[in-house]
């Protein structure tokens, strides 16, 4: 019989945040087993094979991703908040949103996201293939700037850096504009003013 204490959800939690810090791939019923200090038999129990762990933990990333609730006054700023909450999500769960992808579960994973911006582009008086254009356009822009957040965070260290390659010559001797690009980015304030860009395009009466 499994250890009275243990329950499934806490097994769910505890392969999640191992598959967080080390991949799927690391991940066995035995590791885990030791992560709760529990025997195997006790996992099987509570969540059956690995094969029917990985897709409980698939299940419980598409559920949590889709509690995004928009915030704000208007609908541009809804939209722009479902977008962080979205780009924020994807990236606290890197590991367990390339599990969905990999058993084909990623529409489905985004299908939250994409009601609630449909929710907010009606909002803002766009219908049909227009209010699709902007749902879609808000969503790719997401996706495209979490992946070349990632691609940047794993690339090996730039010789010379920005840092070095910018110089009033390089920048049409706007000095102002080389000591920006020079600095380190900052992530988070870039997706927002380009994510607003876009949604104010997007949403232009």
């Amino acid at each position: 019989m499994p250890r009275p204490s243990l329950t499934r959800e806490e097994v769910l939690e505890t392969a999640a945040r191992y598959v967080k810090q080390h991949g799927p791939a690391a991940l066995t019923m035995r590791k885990l087993a030791a992560e709760l200090g529990t025997a195997v038999t006790s996992i099987y129990w509570h969540v059956g094979n690995r094969e029917a762990l990985l897709d409980a933990l698939v299940e419980r990333t598409v559920h949590e991703l889709a509690a995004i609730r928009p915030r704000g006054r208007t609908p541009a700023q809804r939209i722009v908040s479902v977008a962080r909450a979205l780009r924020r999500d994807l990236r606290a769960h890197p590991h367990l949103v390339a599990m969905v992808h990999e058993r084909g579960l990623t529409e489905r994973m985004f299908l939250p996201a994409q009601q609630a911006l449909v929710h907010e582009v009606h909002a803002a008086g766009l219908r049909g293939a227009r209010a699709a254009e902007a749902v879609r356009a808000v969503q790719y822009q997401v996706v495209g700037y979490v992946l070349v957040e990632r691609n940047r965070e794993r690339a090996p260290a730039q010789h010379p850096g920005e840092e070095d390659l910018w110089d009033g010559a390089a920048a049409e001797q706007d000095p102002a504009l080389a000591r920006a690009l020079a600095r380190p980015v900052d992530p988070e304030k870039l997706f927002v003013v380009s994510v607003r860009a876009l949604v104010e395009s997007l949403v232009r009466p």
